[in-house]
């Protein structure tokens, strides 16, 4: 009975695969380093802090991501990335306070808490690995918390060459 033809049995296979760079969220990223509104680096003086905080343009971050941080040694009181943080309220499209590994794991959590996954149900997942964008580890162990409970199997890879994780 063989005819020649060429079967695709992964795109007939119950096989779902899932590339998270899908969900990448579009906007630029922005590293805001408050290093150099500290005293010699170091130290936070909190009237002149308040005073760059106040006079600062914030409107250039609209619509980005943005991570604070600081890049000194210096001991950042809570304070002073709230006070940021309400500068930013209604531009930025979401601010954190780390580095931008911090901000991608933050954006992931945030896209696959929310993210309805119905249609992997008692089916054979496949997670795609390789992204050209930065797409945290983290976002991977978020979604193997989300899909364990639902999905008949786990892999990561490509459909040729995947390593399997979970089987039900």
């Amino acid at each position: 009975m063989a005819t020649g033809e060429i079967v695709n049995r992964v795109a007939n296979s119950a096989l779902v695969t899932i590339d998270l760079e899908d969900y990448y969220p579009k906007g630029a990223r922005i590293c805001f380093d408050i290093k150099d509104w500290l005293y010699e680096g170091l130290v936070l003086r909190e009237k002149e802090f308040r005073t760059l905080v106040n006079t600062h343009d914030w409107a250039v971050y609209k619509d980005q991501f943005i991570a604070l941080h600081c890049t000194s040694d210096a001991i950042i009181p809570g304070w002073a990335f709230m006070l940021i943080r309400l500068q930013l309220s209604g531009i930025a499209k979401q601010v954190v306070v780390g580095d931008l590994e911090a901000l991608e794991t933050t954006l992931y959590q945030t896209i696959i808490s929310d993210l309805d996954l119905h249609f992997c149900e008692n089916k054979p997942v496949i997670i795609k690995g390789c992204s050209n964008k930065p797409v945290p580890q983290n976002a991977y162990l978020f979604l193997i918390d989300k899909l364990q409970p639902i999905a008949k199997s786990i892999m990561y890879g490509e459909a040729c060459s995947s390593v399997p994780l979970f089987k039900k």
